[in-house]
């Protein structure tokens, strides 16, 4: 659900503020942020509005898409039946029966800003209902730490395919890497411009962007917010719950977390936040595997 709300931001962003060289929708961008512009080139060929639009909000056949992210969502709740209220339950079915009647005329371009704010919507829905609902014992701790991640990923995910993007734009025009366009789409596409403006009122600038949507504490959808939520919460599971196991994933995230906090901001802007970003990355791809290892008895293969 986290990855169906961070899509739907994106693809509403996409089509009202990102820009290529051209002055056109940069709609190649959200294939780079998500890694799927090779899949995509080898089913669609040519990346078109119409046909990105199509992969990312209908198509099945697109693991990553918004129906297969909520198809992926309401199968877990049916498999956690047992566990999550009746009123979460209900919701992700409606929220999936919807999309069973979406067509290729619901998504077109005048349509799209609607249907995605439908989403999110949605998602936001099942945020609060789940905040409501659902009993907090090791459930609720192993969903919310699921959530965070996701989060901290698509954050990343977005500051440095968005980065790369302004600075290449930066190349065609003096003022452009420093231009409102562009950094209000990134900070629109997670959700901050509104608490960015909060702290930063007068200017938009690169490091500025950077440091807030990797480091500031109080944004719920940064970096360093989402990874010191999962890092409580896993020592939750083990220092209230008892979840020894768990002890080599709070590592892994520990030193994520020491990362982030001796970042130098202004050094990551200036030539390593591609490196910075794909370290992260992989960080927490090796965090979910030490908590599936630790606490679920799964190996790396599965």
């Amino acid at each position: 659900m986290e990855r169906a709300d961070s899509l739907a931001r994106l693809l509403e962003v996409t089509e009202t503020h990102s820009r290529d060289e051209h002055g056109d929708q940069d709609w190649k961008l959200i294939l780079e942020v998500n890694g799927d512009l090779d899949h995509f080139r080898q089913e669609y060929g040519k990346v078109t509005a119409v046909d990105v639009v199509k992969f990312y909000t209908i198509d099945l056949n697109n693991a990553t898409s918004l129906a297969s992210s909520v198809a992926y969502a309401r199968e877990n709740a049916r498999s956690l039946r047992h566990l999550i209220s009746t009123e979460m339950w209900s919701q992700i079915n409606v929220m999936h029966s919807r999309f069973r009647d979406v067509k290729n005329k619901d998504i077109q371009p005048r349509r799209l800003a609607g249907f995605c704010s439908t989403i999110k919507e949605s998602c936001q829905a099942h945020t609060g209902i789940t905040e409501a609902t659902l009993y907090r014992d090791q459930a609720y701790l192993f969903y919310w730490i699921g959530k965070m991640v996701e989060r901290a990923d698509q954050a990343s995910r977005l500051l440095d395919v968005g980065f790369r993007r302004a600075l290449k734009l930066a190349h065609s025009d003096d003022n452009a890497g420093e231009s409102l366009s562009h950094w209000t789409g990134l900070l629109r596409s997670v959700g901050g411009y509104q608490a960015y403006r909060r702290t930063h009122p007068i200017r938009l600038r690169a490091r500025e962007v950077t440091g807030f949507v990797l480091t500031n504490k109080s944004f719920p959808r940064s970096v360093m917010y989402c990874l010191q939520e999962a890092h409580d919460d896993v020592s939750k599971l083990i220092n209230e719950h008892g979840v020894e196991t768990a002890h080599p994933a709070l590592q892994e995230l520990e030193v994520a977390l020491s990362q982030l906090q001796n970042a130098d901001i202004q050094q990551l802007v200036n030539s390593d936040l591609h490196e910075f970003a794909d370290t992260l990355q992989q960080q927490l791809i090796t965090f979910t595997q030490r908590l599936a290892e630790g606490c679920f008895g799964l190996d790396k293969q599965d």
